[in-house]
C-alpha cells in the first residue's frame, strides 16, 4: 500500500504564530484587547500581538478566524505586515527578478494583496509555480515554510 502525502491548508492562527515566533515578534499578554474569537489557546497570545502591531486586522468585528485557512494572498499579507512591523521588509527592488505581469493569474491578486505580492515577486522571495502565483488558493504548511526559508537565507 503506498502511503500518499496529504497536502493540508494552513490555519490562520499557526501561519501567525509561525511567522511570530520565526522573527522574534513576542506573544501579547493583555487577553482583554485580542480578537474575540482568540480563545485561550497556544496561540492567542500570538494574535493578540498581531492585532497590537497591526499585522492583522482579522476578518471584521474584531474576529480572526484562526481556524480557518487562509489563502496564499492572506499568508503573503501577514508576512509583509509583520516584516514592516519589525522594519525587516526586502528592499532590494531596484532590479526586479519578476514583476506580477509576469504571471498569468496576476489579475486575481486583491487589491489589499498587491503591495504585498509585488514586494515579495520583485526581490524573488515568491516565485510562483508554472507561470502561476495562485493568489487564491489555500496556503499549506510546506508552501508557508518555502517562504520563510526564502527569506531567512537572503
Amino acid at each position: 500500500m503506498a502511503i500518499s502525502a496529504r497536502m493540508t491548508g494552513l490555519p490562520g492562527g499557526q501561519a501567525i504564530t509561525s511567522i511570530m515566533r520565526d522573527y522574534g515578534i513576542a506573544p501579547g499578554t493583555n487577553p482583554a484587547d485580542n480578537f474575540s474569537d482568540a480563545g485561550d489557546t497556544w496561540y492567542s497570545g500570538y494574535l493578540a500581538a498581531a492585532k497590537r502591531l497591526g499585522i492583522s486586522k482579522g476578518i471584521g468585528n474584531s474576529l480572526f478566524a484562526p481556524d480557518k485557512e487562509i489563502t496564499r494572498e492572506e499568508m503573503f499579507t501577514l508576512l509583509y505586515s509583520a516584516l514592516g512591523a519589525i522594519r525587516q521588509l526586502p528592499s532590494d527592488m531596484a532590479n526586479p527578478v519578476r514583476t506580477l505581469t509576469d504571471f498569468t493569474d496576476a489579475g486575481q491578486i486583491d487589491s489589499w494583496a498587491k503591495e504585498a505580492m509585488t514586494l515579495l515577486v520583485e526581490t524573488g522571495i515568491v516565485k510562483g509555480n508554472a507561470g502561476k502565483l495562485m493568489p487564491l488558493d489555500t496556503s499549506t504548511r510546506a508552501e508557508m515554510a518555502q517562504v520563510l526559508y526564502n527569506l531567512m537565507t537572503r
